[in-house]
């Protein structure tokens, strides 16, 4: 196969599942690794794409949703400091409520050593959590979504809403000061809803690369939260905004 017929093709898987796998690529292909990690490598100079360890992935359009088998290997350093300002607010005792996201996994394993109890829809937080005897852990129940190894649907919004904590940290695919909070799936938006509902205080929890843009479906406006927890320091239209309506940047 071409270059150029290979490109075409991961151009189109991407559209597609908005991540790629090296691996996968060169056996639908028929090529060898080192030939996909040549294209992408292209493709990337060519700012096609994103590459990570093991593949490549695109921030493109409103439903850009990504692998968590990519997802959890992105960002690790902005994910830690992330994890290091939460840990600064949570207080010993307190009942926080942590959702899905790969970001949470993070904070998860930085107040592992707190006396905390944690209420979560994500089985990988709940992995992490369980050997800790310092910890009362709380897991939503539902559909399981293999995709995001966290608990969906129905069932896990009535679940969550019997429940209520001290702080939420919930994290988004997008961030906008008009169009507020937004994520990919709106089954997902629906439990974050819920869990902003019922927490008696509410953190977003983003890295800097998901400000100023909009995804699928509407969370909340940004006013609905009382702090942002993020990577690097804001913007100065978002520093204004967030001053300007009383949200506490970390």
């Amino acid at each position: 196969m071409l270059a150029i017929a290979r490109k075409a093709a991961i151009r189109e898987r991407l559209h597609e599942h908005k991540s790629v796998r090296i691996t996968e690529l060169a056996a639908e292909l028929n090529v060898t690794k080192e030939t996909i990690r040549r294209d992408l490598r292209e493709m990337e100079q060519g700012g096609e794409l994103i590459r990570t360890h093991g593949g490549a992935y695109i921030l493109d359009g409103v439903q850009n949703d990504i692998d968590v088998g990519t997802r959890q290997v992105l960002k690790i350093p902005e994910k830690e400091r992330i994890a290091q300002k939460c840990d600064s607010i949570i207080q010993s005792g307190d009942y926080i409520y942590l959702d899905g996201s790969t970001t949470c996994w993070s904070i998860a394993r930085k107040v592992s050593h707190r006396k905390l109890t944690v209420l979560t829809s994500s089985l990988e937080i709940a992995n992490i959590l369980s050997p800790f005897d310092t910890i009362k852990l709380h897991v939503i129940g539902g559909e399981f979504s293999p995709k995001n190894k966290d608990f969906v649907g129905e069932g896990a919004i009535k679940t969550l809403e019997r429940y209520f904590v001290d702080k939420a940290f919930i994290s988004c695919r997008s961030v906008h000061i008009r169009y507020g909070i937004t994520d990919t799936n709106d089954g997902r938006a629906r439990l974050h809803q819920t869990a902003l509902e019922h927490a008696r205080e509410k953190y977003l929890v983003v890295d800097h690369s998901k400000l100023n843009n909009v995804s699928f479906s509407r969370i909340a406006p940004v006013t609905s939260v009382d702090g942002i927890i993020m990577d690097q320091e804001f913007p100065p239209e978002w520093t204004d905004y967030l001053t300007a309506h009383q949200i506490k940047m970390f």
